[in-house]
């Protein structure tokens, strides 16, 4: 059986429409890998979408018995989170 390998994908500073289809196929290929950490430090605006699609990454890294964390949130990260009522979701994976 292969070793797992950890993977970390930064997210730029705008998550919107156009940066969600890089971002996905990055997690596709991460979340078959190992652990997955997404660095949100840098983020001053995320899509909706965005955070729905890594609440999706984490359910799929959880059924594959893989941690996923989202680390060093910005606060424009928390912000949209919280705006968006998606505390609760995200309490387990928020890192830092």
């Amino acid at each position: 059986m292969a070793q797992a390998r950890s993977r970390t994908i930064a997210l730029p500073a705008i998550v919107d429409l156009d940066a969600l289809d890089p971002i996905r196929d990055e997690l596709v290929d991460a979340l078959d890998s190992g652990p997955v950490t997404v660095r949100a430090a840098a983020v001053d605006r995320v899509a909706t979408n965005a955070l729905f699609m890594l609440l999706s990454a984490a359910e799929t890294a959880r059924r594959n018995t893989n941690a996923f964390t989202v680390s060093e949130p910005s606060e424009a990260f928390l912000a949209a989170v919280a705006r968006l009522g998606l505390g609760n979701q995200f309490a387990g994976i928020l890192e830092g």
